[in-house]
């Protein structure tokens, strides 16, 4: 659920997620580059990258872009900026704010226009063409970022501002921002010596490389791993709307006649908690296991141990003790003995609940006489029932209240309305790039019209696992630019005239992706570095934490959720006994959630000398060390699949997610202190902490919200741990 987009000089850790911004070693390809004219390039002519969009609030011409516009457009973009980069860093007159700083915020339209497109695009609707280019334009742009930030004259000019910064009377923004740029420019290695430069710029390239053939393994692996079932009654206890799926997955793999059942991302799997047959869940669960690590074209396992050498070395270079020291001193955790300790003090009393959640299903099978010992692909399904049990309601029962449209419309935009005054008007009249996408225009809570959001909700082979924001244009002052932001779900896609059904959990995300949507789309700053979610990485979650609270909140539930067939409410007493359950399975979603936190960090914690050869043996090793090596509960994401960790931006990062929350569950108890869905409310919350995106220092703009530090007691009521670490001594 998190934010990708990808950015060049102006990324920041949190809009780096999964990016291609990694490096390549030799300044002297991009002036091979250089030498190629719009005239020689027969794709330089009409290519619509090369302009701004005339669209309505500048969105890409979808109906116009073609796969082979993107990489001239993107090299046009690299020539370009590095022209821009090259006036300012060459500037005969003293360095100023507004020469220097502001000018390098101007640089890179093109580039940041065409590569925003294609990173955005080839996550979501990919193809081979694509992924090529990927492979080709990844090392040229890390090159690209090497040449700014490695441009001494540049540097000098930044670093004689930082040293008198106090006495420029600027504002407290354009301060912010100085401040910004000469802490990239430093932790990109500013600072290094000419050789140390150049062994910076090899392993940029080498890492470039591996973290997109670690992308595309994945998205890759995920679409050959789908398990065919020849015999329609291995399939009971499937709803309709589940039989309806498999059977349209089928079709769309050309296995006309079976059924098949295709991987999500994550290790668990959708159908896991209504699949009867105990053998064909082992089945799904064992391939979805396996993914990428039982050898063949997609497996990763060297990929991952070469990029966690070439992390530990990397830090080691800048001066950092491990990836995770560099990683983390750019975030609000600021440390690894701060994480270390958030998530050793979590894990004993996770793991302890999760074994006494397991403890209670065992009952289950063994009055049923089933001997067997649960097992990972058990715990869904046995979990149901000990729901049933004791909130006398199943999964099944909320399905045909959770229609799409009416999730989307009378409950997302319902609640963003209620708490912020906005309103939204779809529009069928802007060319998408695939036909699902639908197009919002939103407006403000003055009526006027504010950024343009894109839903994009189903799964596809193209589209790689996971749900996320991203932005096509980003909100800013400084070119009087207004947001288009994108949700991007993978829900499986029902056949013709079958209605969408969602499970709880896929609401939550559908609320949870909006919560990021607001967050870009309410951005009001001068500079695009700071615009929407350009916040640290651990704080960027928060915010759409936060907006989860309203996907059960009694009025906005009550709004969306309505039978899909005869329109009547949730029932009252299924809607109590939903709020009744929120913890349930709250010690198994925890548990897998810090064993994939705890894999990350161990991996980014190494020291060069220290990383293995076997991968499957340290993962093994380091799930046993931190005591969560629970069988019953597999990791989220095994390092294999784990994009997180190693495409991109959240390597040493996955922590974020917790805690953000331990944020988000504070802000959760204040807006219940001050009476929940009112417009004051959000529009304090508006002002305060989302219009600022990354301008103000996150912590502190969190801190001036609630108006103190934060308290860890609401996550621990939340996840139900607060029974568990009294009973286990864990600190709180």
């Amino acid at each position: 659920m998190f934010i990708r987009f990808r950015s060049l000089v102006k990324s920041t850790s949190a809009e780096a997620a999964l990016g291609v911004i990694v490096a390549m070693t030799h300044i002297a390809a991009i002036s091979v580059i250089a030498q190629t004219s719009p005239v020689q390039n027969p794709n330089m002519a009409d290519n619509p990258l090369l302009t701004e969009s005339s669209l309505p609030y500048h969105i890409p011409p979808f109906d116009k872009i073609k796969d082979e516009h993107f990489e001239p457009a993107i090299e046009a973009g690299m020539r370009e900026q590095l022209k821009e980069v090259e006036a300012v860093a060459n500037n005969s007159e003293t360095p100023t704010f507004d020469n220097t700083i502001v000018a390098l915020e101007r640089t890179g339209r093109l580039l940041d226009r065409a590569e925003r497109t294609f990173s955005n695009l080839n996550a979501c609707n990919t193809n081979p063409t694509l992924q090529k280019i990927e492979t080709e334009i990844a090392p040229k742009l890390s090159a690209h970022r090497d040449a700014i930030h490695l441009n001494g004259k540049l540097f000098a000019r930044i670093q004689e501002l930082y040293d008198h910064r106090d006495n420029l009377g600027l504002d407290p923004e354009s301060v912010y921002l100085l401040e910004r740029y000469y802490k990239d420019f430093v932790r990109a290695g500013a600072k290094l010596s000419d050789a140390d430069k150049e062994k910076l710029k090899k392993i940029n390239t080498e890492l470039a490389t591996l973290q997109t053939q670690f992308e595309q393994n994945v998205l890759k692996e995920k679409n050959a791993s789908s398990v065919v079932v020849d015999r329609k009654e291995d399939l009971s206890g499937l709803s309709d709307n589940q039989m309806a799926s498999v059977v349209a997955a089928a079709k769309a793999e050309h296995k006309e006649g079976k059924f098949v059942i295709q991987m999500q991302n994550t290790t668990g799997q959708p159908l896991f908690g209504s699949l009867q047959n105990r053998q064909l869940r082992e089945r799904i669960m064992q391939t979805s296991l396996a993914r990428n690590s039982h050898g063949g074209e997609f497996d990763t396992r060297n990929i991952v141990t070469r990029t966690a050498q070439l992390r530990a070395e990397k830090a080691k270079l800048l001066g950092y003790a491990n990836w995770a020291a560099y990683q983390l001193e750019d975030q609000t955790a600021h440390d690894v003995p701060t994480v270390n300790k958030l998530l050793s003090d979590l894990a004993p009393s996770a793991v302890a609940n999760a074994k006494r959640e397991a403890a209670d299903m065992q009952k289950i099978v063994d009055q049923e006489k089933g001997g067997f010992e649960i097992a990972s692909w058990d715990w869904p399904f046995y979990s149901e029932n000990v729901r049933k049990a004791r909130y006398a309601f199943d999964e099944s029962e909320l399905r045909p209240y959770y229609e799409l449209n009416h999730v989307i419309l009378d409950g997302v935009f319902f609640a963003a309305g209620k708490l912020y005054g906005l309103t939204f008007k779809e529009r069928h009249d802007i060319p998408v790039y695939q036909p699902d996408v639908r197009v919002f225009e939103v407006y403000d809570r003055d009526g006027k019209p504010l950024a343009l959001f894109l839903g994009d909700y189903y799964a596809r082979p193209s589209k790689r696992g996971g749900a996320w924001m991203n932005a096509y244009v980003q909100q800013s002052d400084l070119f009087a630019t207004r947001p288009v932001v994108a949700n991007h779900l993978n829900i499986p896609k029902p056949p013709p005239g079958e209605p969408t059904l969602l499970t709880h959990d896929e609401v939550r995300t559908a609320f949870h992706e909006f919560g990021h949507a607001l967050h870009g789309m309410f951005s009001k700053v001068k500079y695009p570095r700071f615009s929407g979610t350009s916040v640290p990485r651990d704080f960027v979650e928060y915010p759409s934490q936060v907006n989860e609270m309203w996907a059960t909140w009694p009025e906005v539930l009550k709004n969306y959720a309505k039978h899909y067939k005869t329109g009547e409410p949730i029932p009252q007493a299924l809607l109590d006994k939903v709020i009744a359950a929120e913890k349930f399975n709250q010690d198994y979603k925890t548990t897998e959630y810090l064993s994939a936190s705890l894999l990350d960090q161990a991996w980014h914690q190494l020291n060069p000398s220290d990383v293995p050869q076997d991968a499957v043996a340290f993962e093994a090793e380091a799930l046993h060390k931190a005591g969560v090596d629970f069988p019953p509960v597999p990791p989220r994401y095994r390092s294999f699949y784990f994009s997180h960790a190693f495409a991109g931006g959240y390597s040493a990062g996955y922590y974020s997610y917790i805690w953000s929350e331990v944020l988000d569950t504070d802000t959760v108890e204040w807006f219940k202190e001050h009476e929940g869905l009112k417009r004051e409310n959000g529009d304090r919350f508006r002002a305060m902490l989302l219009s600022r995106g990354g301008s103000a220092d996150a912590l502190g703009l969190f801190k001036n919200f609630v108006g103190r530090d934060p308290y860890l007691e609401p996550l621990l009521k939340r996840r139900g741990l607060d029974r568990g670490q009294s009973e286990n001594g864990a600190s709180r």
